[in-house]
């Protein structure tokens, strides 16, 4: 085999690696989630944001990026850690990928800090499934578990 042939193969199987990835992660955002746009804090004014979806478990949220062909979740937070802070709306600049009937929270998760933005439904759910949280002081022990008698 020349060289050339060699660099092609090795091409072919990066180009398809690659549209595997890109499908796999087609199919896992079709199946459904929460748009948001999600970014980090601190960050400037008006950048940093980044389209997505959010899937609620009974106590993780997972964060898919759609412009990410990494095979999992961008992002994973513990329903436990979860608080919520201020709420707003977009400003300035965030008017180009956001409008004004878009409600941005400000969302801590242990040491992290992000700012989501949701419509209003949609932060109506998130607020909904944040709070009605477990409090990790109402768990009851299991029968025969060694408690007191």
């Amino acid at each position: 085999m020349t060289i050339w042939m060699t660099v092609l193969v090795v091409l072919v199987v990066v180009l398809a690696g690659l549209a595997a990835a890109f499908l796999y992660r087609l199919i896992t955002l079709r199946r459904g989630g929460t748009a948001v746009i999600l970014r980090s804090l601190p960050a400037a004014p008006g950048a940093g944001w980044r389209h997505g979806i959010f899937r609620y478990g009974e106590n993780v949220l997972v964060f898919y990026k759609l412009s990410s062909l990494r095979p999992g979740p961008d992002r994973r937070m513990v329903r436990q850690t979860l608080d919520l802070g201020e709420r707003r709306r977009p400003e300035k600049s965030e008017f180009d990928i956001m409008t004004e009937d878009i409600a941005i929270v400000e969302l801590y998760d242990a040491d992290r800090r992000y700012e989501v933005a949701f419509d209003r439904g949609a932060f109506t759910a998130f607020t909904s499934w944040v709070e009605s949280r477990p409090s990790g002081r109402s768990r009851r022990p299991r029968p025969g578990a060694g408690g007191a008698r």
